[in-house]
């Protein structure tokens, strides 16, 4: 009997979308190349991102089908604008997404960028330049690794 393969959960937040699909194209493409498979949920920003995940772990807990996320790719992002909403949104869903990782001990991975403007976030999130997206996927990837290493990983 073969082991399924590891099933991740993409997080993407649609409140800058064209940058999002940019995040999400790195992310995929690794993922793909990984034979790993995987779901994709959206939510309105960065700040629902942790929210999103915490509900994706508990509903484990309510569905019959128990399938479960072995990794999790948060892809979003924020540009500083004229106001400190910046600040408590990166910092706060930062913070939340830390607690999650080591709380539950999952394999995850931040792309969230969080840019002085447009420019900085496009060069972010663009496959062809620094591919954000890819590297969060990437990240996820290896730290489901290091949790087999550990033997925290049940598969």
């Amino acid at each position: 009997m073969t082991s399924p393969k590891p099933h991740f959960l993409i997080v993407e937040a649609r409140f800058y979308p064209e940058i999002a699909d940019a995040l999400v194209g790195g992310a995929v493409a690794v993922l793909d190349d990984s034979g790993v498979t995987y779901e994709r949920i959206q939510v309105p920003g960065v700040f629902e991102i942790p929210t999103a995940i915490h509900m994706a772990i508990r509903a484990l807990d309510f569905s019959d089908e128990r399938r479960r996320y072995d990794g999790f790719v948060a892809l979003g992002c924020v540009i500083r604008g004229e106001t400190s909403h910046y600040d408590y949104v990166c910092g706060e869903s930062a913070r939340k997404m830390q607690d999650l990782a080591c709380d539950y001990l999952l394999a995850m991975g931040y792309g969230i960028l969080t840019c002085e403007n447009s420019d900085q976030a496009w060069a972010r999130a663009d496959p062809e330049q620094k591919d954000k997206g890819g590297d969060a996927a990437r990240a996820a990837l290896d730290m489901l690794g290091l949790k087999k290493k550990l033997r925290l990983y049940p598969r």
